[in-house]
C-alpha cells in the first residue's frame, strides 16, 4: 500500500448509482470506508509504473546479464531447502 504525506482535498464526483452500490459492497467486504476504498483503487491506477530499481532489474533480466545457470539435476535439492 502506498502512502503520501500530501494534504487531502475534499472534492465531489458523480457516480452511476449502480457503480456506487458496487463500490460500497467492495469497501464493506474489505472492512474499509468507501472513501478509503475508492482512494486506494485510484492510487493503484495512477501509480502502476515501476520504480527505477525495478526498471533496471527488468532491463538486466531481458539482457541476460549476470544470469546464473540453473542446474536441473540439483533443482529438487534446492526446492527442498526452501
Amino acid at each position: 500500500m502506498r502512502t503520501t504525506n500530501t494534504s487531502k482535498i475534499q472534492t465531489a464526483f458523480r457516480f452511476d448509482s449502480e457503480l456506487l452500490r458496487r463500490l460500497k459492497i467492495k469497501a464493506k467486504q474489505e472492512n474499509r470506508s468507501l472513501n478509503n476504498y475508492v482512494e486506494t483503487v485510484l492510487m493503484d491506477v495512477v501509480y502502476d509504473e515501476p520504480n527505477e530499481e525495478t526498471i533496471e532489474a527488468i532491463r538486466e533480466a531481458k539482457s541476460g546479464e549476470n544470469m546464473e545457470q540453473l542446474d536441473l539435476e540439483k533443482f529438487d535439492e534446492f526446492v527442498a531447502a526452501l
